[in-house]
């Protein structure tokens, strides 16, 4: 073994030229620039394939964004009204102009009403959809009466036609219910397995304001009603009430809840004063409910 580590002089030089150009070459090879410029340029087939990427998540974005469908401004809610961009202030000035029973019949009278800018009104204002009898008004003629008498006296319940019943060409007679309205009427009465329960159903038709709902129930009314489940609002169960059109779990929760402070009901008026109750829908639930 001695002798594998006896070196001569040049032997000795010769190991140590070995190590310092060993040496030499490593600090060359870290420290040397070898890219002919310090910035990474791209390559065509990069930037198409950057480019082509782009564009598909531009178009994923459009996809996802939430679709406007045509609607009726008069009925635009607080939800409806903060998705498309309204505040708080324009919402309320709405609201408050519907709750005096007055109606929005232009996208002049709704700029008019709510106090939107000209910006915002020319984005959203494609999207109304008005009531036939709003866009296409029939003229008024001696032919076209509120009644089909030529009489100006309120018709009895017996000269009244049945609401359940009742011929789209019939309906068509009253001023304001053009062909797609009675259709509409007959379309919705045909959903349910016996028609009407009451008049007040009229206000679920889409369409209908409420100067032609009175015209048609002078002339209409429901004489064969069809028959309903009713509960007693003071012993209704919160699986009984979930049953009613309109009232959701949470809504019958509070229902019970203001039912045992006020221990019991004295009226269906006082449904009024449950927190988040449905008040625009409550002459529809209460033809479920008595006391």
């Amino acid at each position: 073994m001695k002798s594998h580590f006896q070196f001569s002089n040049k032997q000795r030089n010769g190991i140590f030229l070995l190590i310092l150009i060993i040496v030499g070459f490593q600090c060359f090879y870290v420290f040397a620039e070898f890219s002919e410029d310090s910035n990474i340029i791209e390559s065509q087939e990069i930037k198409v394939f950057r480019e082509e990427l782009d564009s598909l998540k531009l178009i994923e974005i459009e996809k996802r964004k939430p679709k406007i469908y045509p609607f009726n401004p008069n009925y635009i809610t607080d939800y409806k009204g903060y998705t498309l961009g309204m505040s708080n202030e324009e919402i309320d000035r709405l609201h408050k102009f519907r709750d005096s029973n007055q109606w929005v019949n232009s996208v002049q009278d709704f700029q008019n009403v709510t106090k939107v800018s000209d910006s915002f009104l020319e984005k959203i204002s494609p999207y109304f959809k008005f009531p036939e009898w709003v866009t296409n008004p029939k003229p008024k003629s001696n032919s076209y009466s509120n009644s089909f008498s030529k009489s100006n006296k309120p018709k009895t319940y017996a000269q009244k036609i049945d609401l359940n019943t009742a011929t789209a060409n019939q309906l068509k007679k009253v001023y304001g219910v053009g062909e797609k309205l009675s259709e509409r009427i007959v379309k919705f009465r045909e959903k349910f397995n016996g028609g009407f329960v009451s008049d007040v159903q009229l206000t679920e038709v889409y369409g209908l304001s409420p100067e032609v709902i009175e015209r048609i129930k002078n002339d209409f009314t429901v004489k064969t009603p069809r028959t309903i489940q009713k509960f007693n609002l003071n012993t209704a169960t919160r699986d009984d009430l979930v049953t009613i059109q309109y009232v959701d779990y949470e809504v019958a929760n509070r229902i019970i809840e203001e039912r045992t402070l006020r221990d019991g009901f004295k009226s269906l008026e006082e449904l009024t004063k449950v927190e988040d109750f449905p008040i625009h829908k409550i002459e529809i639930i209460k033809l479920y409910l008595y006391l």
